[in-house]
């Protein structure tokens, strides 16, 4: 698997992604980042590739544990989000801000990262990214005791999750164990 530790990273855009994909690729290479682009390469590309079929192609490699980590770009990050979230095991995000990109790791442990061109500056993308792929789960700035096992709880929950499974049990979840939200908010730092 290629990883963050490694400074690997999976990216595809469509072509209204394409831009702002290209900035934050300019600056990941500068940071000595590996970059495997399966989308759109050119802004001039002839018949260029649909926004889903990207999305599908990135949330493949994702399940297939070929790569730890992607950046996705459409023009509002919504549908090549979508089309990734359709794979196993991705876990996608849709951010349009540094702190949203950096709760999504180290708060959902979110393995996809989709950004939107006509919302997210070149700027804010290029710190969104640090963000994302400089941070992991429980990693951070978080006050609450438990903060990591809480969300591991929920991505773990996430990954077990049958639909089939939770039809068969009246719509509950299969818990794999709890921790009471109530504890943790009563125990803010002074």
């Amino acid at each position: 698997m290629k990883t963050v530790k490694d400074k690997q990273v999976l990216v595809g855009a469509d072509f209204a992604g394409y831009p702002l994909k290209e900035a934050v690729c300019a600056y990941l290479r500068k940071k000595g980042w590996t970059i495997t682009d399966i989308g759109v390469r050119s802004a001039n590309e002839e018949n260029p590739e649909m926004f889903h079929r990207i999305g599908l192609k990135v949330g493949a490699k994702i399940s297939e544990g070929e790569f730890e980590r992607a950046l996705i770009f459409c023009g509002t990050g919504m549908g090549i989000h979508i089309a990734a979230s359709k794979c196993p095991h991705v876990h996608a995000a849709v951010c349009e801000s540094v702190p949203a990109a950096k709760r999504a790791i180290t708060g959902n442990n979110c393995n996809v990262l989709a950004m939107g061109a006509f919302y997210v500056s070149p700027q804010m993308g290029i710190e969104m990214a640090d963000a994302f792929l400089n941070n992991n789960l429980g990693d951070g700035y978080e006050w609450w005791p438990n903060f990591y096992e809480f969300h591991k709880l929920a991505y773990d929950e996430l990954e077990a999750f049958d639909y089939e499974a939770f039809k068969r049990n009246g719509f509950e979840v299969e818990r794999l164990g709890d921790y009471p939200l109530a504890d943790m908010m009563n125990e803010r730092p002074d």
